[in-house]
């Protein structure tokens, strides 16, 4: 989960409105906009790599989030998920449709929308060696938050996200994979963004932390408005906390509706059946399930 840290992966972070981001927010339209959405990535192969082949990861998605909404994709590895992530997150340029965030046009809007996004994947960055504390002060440094308020903040978080007080001051490499996701949400929570991206939050984590994890996510969205976007291959997960959900695969988008709808139309109670008979694909499994 630890990888080597980036600038623009430590500008990722959210919580209260004493924190909040002063960008003005077209509040008269869905918070998400997509449209034919395209994104192409360039392998090289053979002789002096020489050789060229385009790899379409997404392949003319078009959905839209409306404001305070948990919106929900759903696909197997490889299906283009975390790619929309990306994009939205503006770490990708798209290579074509049009995409709007809170009023704001990727991508020639970059600055503004990420000033209003918090983003979790499930391999959150950070200094491995500074605590949890030195981790999220620095984020907030970042947003020019005052360090007092950020670390009062801070504390709060962790500790509904039931993180022990006494691991504060713990460097990330000795925390457990399920700690270091927490500190990862809290970081993307601590300035309050209006929206925030995850990308498989839970993915790895036991059980306690990944309930832990899910109830924090709902309190957020209830307490503070916030629109959420979620990418996972839990079921479980899909249902609990969203309003609606994407089936994607193989860059497509192929079905949305609440899980009751989807169900639907796939003539099934289960969730998973539903997409394996809509996309005829299947879920690997994580280890331990």
């Amino acid at each position: 989960m630890v990888t080597g840290i980036t600038s623009t992966e430590l500008i990722e972070t959210a919580e209260n409105s004493d924190t909040r981001v002063n960008v003005d927010i077209d509040n008269t339209q869905p918070a998400i906009i997509v449209c034919d959405l395209k994104k192409v990535f360039q392998k090289r192969s053979g002789l002096l790599r020489s050789h060229v082949t385009e790899e379409w990861a997404l392949k003319g998605i078009s959905f839209q989030v409306g404001l305070r909404e948990t919106y929900g994709i759903l696909g197997p590895n490889g299906s283009g998920k975390s790619t929309l992530i990306r994009v939205l997150s503006t770490l990708l340029t798209p290579d074509g449709g049009e995409v709007k965030i809170l009023g704001y046009e990727l991508p020639r809007d970059e600055r503004q929308i990420r000033q209003l996004i918090g983003r979790v994947s499930v391999d959150a960055a950070f200094y491995k060696k500074l605590s949890a504390r030195e981790n999220l002060l620095y984020a907030a440094r970042l947003y020019g938050i005052d360090p007092r308020v950020a670390e009062k903040r801070a504390v709060e978080i962790l500790d509904r996200l039931r993180l022990a007080k006494r691991r504060f001051n713990d460097s990330l490499e000795e925390m457990s994979r399920g700690m270091q996701q927490k500190v990862a949400i809290a970081r993307a929570i601590l300035i309050n963004p209006p929206l925030l991206l995850l990308d498989e939050p839970t993915t790895g984590l036991d059980p306690k932390s990944r309930r832990d994890v899910q109830t924090y996510l709902e309190e957020v969205r209830a307490e503070q408005g916030t629109t959420i976007v979620l990418t996972t291959h839990d079921m479980a997960e899909a249902e609990r906390l969203c309003h609606r959900i994407g089936f994607i695969t193989h860059g497509k988008l192929v079905a949305e509706g609440t899980a009751d709808e989807l169900k639907n139309i796939a003539g099934t109670d289960n969730l998973e059946e539903a997409f394996i008979k809509v996309t005829g694909e299947y879920f690997e499994k994580e280890e331990g399930e």
